[in-house]
C-alpha cells in the first residue's frame, strides 16, 4: 500500500532529534544542521504503514551519543575512545639473608646481607593508572596515552618516586609517572610512537617474566622502596622507560620489526655528554596451531658514550634473543642476553671499570607454568654475570647474581589473583665471596 509513510518517517525523525536537543545530547546548532540535511533528503517512495523508517545512521554516527567502549573501563564519545587500566598489589614478604662478613661482600650482588625482615610491600610492579583517548582522524589512529605508577611505600622524596624506601610516620609514596607518549598509524602502515614508554632491549624478558606478578628477589627488604627487583638482574637486564621515538611494523604473516632512538644515557657514576641518540631495535613472531602457540623474540640495543676527562669513549652493544612456547595451559619459556658496555641489572650500570674500560656481561633464564583450573604453578631459574674488563683488578666485583623461583597463582576472580611464592638468591664474587638469601612473599594483584 502507498500513502501515509512519508508522514510517519517526518514524525518519527522530527521527535528523535528534538528529544536529543532537550536532552542537552545535541546543541542548537547540531540540531539545526540536522534537520536541515534531514529536510534535503528525499521522501521514501514505498514504506509499510505501521512501520515507521529510522533515521540514518550516518546522522548518528556525527552525534555526540555517549556509550560504553567495547573493551576495558571507559567510554566511547562521538569519534572519541576514552579508557582506564590499572593494576594494584601489596604483599608481606619476609627475607632472611647471610650475616655481613668479608667473606660475603660482593660489590653489585643482590643477595640480601644482614638481619632478618618483614615488610607489607609492592612487588616488581608499583600500582599503575593508564589513560588513553583514541580516535580516527583523516585515516590515522592517533592516541594520546598516560600512565602513572605510585607504590604503597613510602621514599625519600630526594631521590626520586622509586628511591630507597623510608618506613617512618609522616613519609609518603613516590609517583613515578613512566608514560606519556603519542601514537599515529594506519593498518597498512604501521605505527609511530614518540614519548615516554618502556624499552626494546630486555622488554619481552621482563613482561613474560612470572614474577611480574608478585615479588621475586625482594632487594631492600628492611626499608623497601615502591618495586622488587623480580628477576630484574637476575636473567636481564631491566629495559627501563626511555624517552624515543619508534616505528613498529604491520604484522606480516606473524613477523613484527621495531626499530627506534632513544635518549642517550649516561655511564653510571659518569657524567659524561653523548653527542648522539641511542638506537634499538626488535623483531617478533608469534605462531599458532590449533592449542599449540609461542613467540620467539630477538633484540639489539647500541650507543656511543663519549669519553670525559681521562675515561675513554666507548660504544655499549647488546642482543637478547628468547622464545615462549605454549600449549593448552602449559608454558615454557627460554631467554638469553649478551651484551659489551652494557652493564649488569640497569642499562650502562657497572658497564664499565674506573679507568672506562668495557665490561661485558650475559646471562638468562628459563621458566614454565601449568595451569589447573584457576591455580597456576610457576618455577624459574636464572643468572646474571658481569665479566671484569681487560686489565681490571677488583676482586670483590660481582661475577654471578642468580635465583630460584617458587610460584603458585589463584585466579580469585577476573580482576583479583592471589600469589604465593618463594625465592632463593645468590651472588658470587670473582674472588669466591658468597653471599645468598631467601625470602617467602604472600598476597594479591589486581587488574581492571
Amino acid at each position: 500500500m502507498i500513502g501515509a509513510a512519508a508522514p510517519a518517517y517526518a514524525d518519527t525523525t522530527d521527535d528523535l532529534l528534538l528529544r536529543l536537543k532537550a536532552k542537552g545530547i545535541l546543541t542548537e546548532e547540531e540540531y539545526q544542521a540536522l534537520a536541515q540535511r534531514k529536510a534535503e533528503e528525499p521522501t521514501p517512495a514505498v514504506a509499510t504503514p505501521a512501520v515507521a523508517s529510522a533515521p540514518s545512521s550516518s546522522w548518528l554516527d556525527e552525534m555526540k551519543v555517549v556509550r560504553a567502549t567495547d573493551s576495558g573501563v571507559g567510554v566511547q564519545i562521538g569519534s572519541v575512545a576514552l579508557k582506564f587500566s590499572g593494576s594494584i598489589n601489596g604483599f608481606y614478604v619476609h627475607d632472611k639473608g647471610d650475616p655481613a662478613t668479608p667473606a660475603n661482600a660482593v660489590v653489585g650482588g643482590l643477595a640480601t646481607v644482614g638481619p632478618k625482615s618483614s615488610s607489607v610491600r609492592n612487588g616488581l610492579l608499583p600500582g599503575f593508572l593508564k589513560v588513553e583517548a583514541t580516535t580516527n582522524q583523516g585515516g590515522w589512529d592517533v592516541g594520546a596515552h598516560f600512565g602513572i605508577y605510585p607504590g604503597i611505600n613510602s621514599v625519600l622524596t630526594s631521590g626520586g618516586a622509586n628511591s630507597g624506601g623510608t618506613p617512618q610516620a609522616l613519609a609518603t609514596a613516590g609517583i613515578d609517572f613512566r608514560q606519556t607518549y603519542l601514537t599515529f598509524g594506519k593498518p597498512n602502515f604501521g605505527e609511530v610512537k614518540i614519548g615516554r614508554d618502556i624499552g626494546m632491549f630486555g622488554q619481552e624478558a621482563i613482561l613474560n617474566d612470572i614474577t611480574l606478578l608478585s615479588v621475586g628477589t625482594a632487594a631492600g627488604n628492611s626499608a623497601p622502596s615502591n618495586t622488587s627487583l623480580g628477576r630484574i638482574g637476575l636473567g636481564y637486564l631491566y629495559t627501563d622507560f626511555q624517552p624515543q621515538i619508534t616505528y613498529t611494523s604491520p604484522k606480516l604473516g606473524g613477523f613484527q620489526v621495531a626499530i627506534g632512538a632513544f635518549q642517550p644515557l649516561v655511564t653510571i657514576g659518569n657524567n659524561e655528554v653523548n653527542k648522539t641518540p641511542g638506537f634499538q631495535g626488535k623483531v617478533t613472531y608469534d605462531f599458532a596451531s590449533g592449542g599449540f602457540g609461542g613467540k620467539v623474540w630477538l633484540n639489539g640495543i647500541t650507543q656511543k658514550h663519549d669519553g670525559i676527562g681521562t675515561s675513554p669513549s666507548y660504544t655499549g652493544r647488546g642482543f637478547d634473543v628468547g622464545s615462549k612456547l605454549t600449549f593448552g595451559t602449559a608454558s615454557l619459556l627460554g631467554y638469553y642476553y649478551n651484551g659489551s658496555g652494557i652493564g649488569t641489572t640497569g642499562l650502562f650500570i657497572l658497564s664499565t671499570d674506573a679507568a672506562g674500560r668495557k665490561r661485558d656481561s650475559d646471562g638468562f633464564y628459563v621458566q614454565g607454568t601449568y595451569g589447573i583450573g584457576k591455580l597456576t604453578i610457576g618455577a624459574s631459574y636464572g643468572e646474571s654475570h658481569l665479566d671484569l674488563a681487560k686489565g681490571e683488578v677488583n676482586p670483590t666485583l660481582l661475577d654471578t647474581n642468580s635465583s630460584w623461583v617458587g610460584q603458585l597463582r589463584y585466579g580469585l576472580t577476573d580482576w583479583v589473583t592471589l600469589v604465593g611464592e618463594y625465592v632463593h638468591t645468590r651472588s658470587e664474587a670473582h674472588n669466591g665471596n658468597k653471599a645468598s638469601s631467601d625470602a617467602i612473599a604472600t598476597g594479591a594483584i589486581l587488574f581492571f
